[in-house]
């Protein structure tokens, strides 16, 4: 049997089948089901939920409380905001014994706001931003900031994560060289 190389809180649930990553913390009440991947150096907040299958990248901050739905996949350095939520069905209903899993896509760097919710089958771009409470219907180009119900694009966020204005960032002071993307 190998040493866990990870810290898990007694009171956390993780499937046998569950790969963890090297310097991963996983805190109270987190519960990682079947085959789930997560990587290198995560935080997994209290009361987190990580659905089977779920692939989660490396330096990955997922808050308090967050669901991640089977078929999500979450690439490296991407960070998750309190009680977020990646839906998995297009179609729900209760009684529906037929229903697909609709994957969605979190690409690396991007940052989802508290209490956003991301209906799934869609990709939120590298580095892009959903502000807290949004509820992400459509793609998110990269270096994109979102917010609202449903949400619109408002800006153009450089990697650090500040706003593009008048092609410079206003919180570290680089020119925008960050790739065009359509509008959302």
């Amino acid at each position: 049997m190998s040493e866990k190389n990870y810290f898990a809180h007694e009171s956390s649930y993780i499937d046998d089948s569950a790969e963890i990553g090297k310097g991963t913390k996983i805190w109270i009440n987190v519960q990682i089901r079947e085959h789930a991947h997560i990587g290198n150096d995560c935080t997994l907040g209290k009361d987190t939920y990580i659905d089977k299958y779920v692939s989660v990248g490396n330096r990955v901050k997922i808050q308090n409380g967050a669901s991640m739905g089977h078929g999500a996949t979450i690439e490296d350095d991407v960070f998750v905001g309190p009680y977020a939520l990646i839906t998995n069905d297009r179609f729900p209903r209760a009684f529906n014994k037929d229903w697909q899993i609709t994957k969605t896509l979190i690409k690396k760097g991007a940052s989802i706001g508290a209490n956003a919710t991301i209906v799934c089958g869609i990709t939120i771009g590298e580095y892009a931003m959903v502000g807290a409470g949004s509820v992400v219907t459509k793609d998110v180009p990269p270096y994109t900031l979102v917010v609202g119900n449903p949400a619109k694009q408002i800006a153009r966020v450089c990697k650090c994560g500040g706003r593009i204005v008048n092609n410079i960032c206003s919180l570290c002071g680089k020119k925008d060289k960050a790739p065009r993307g359509k509008e959302c």
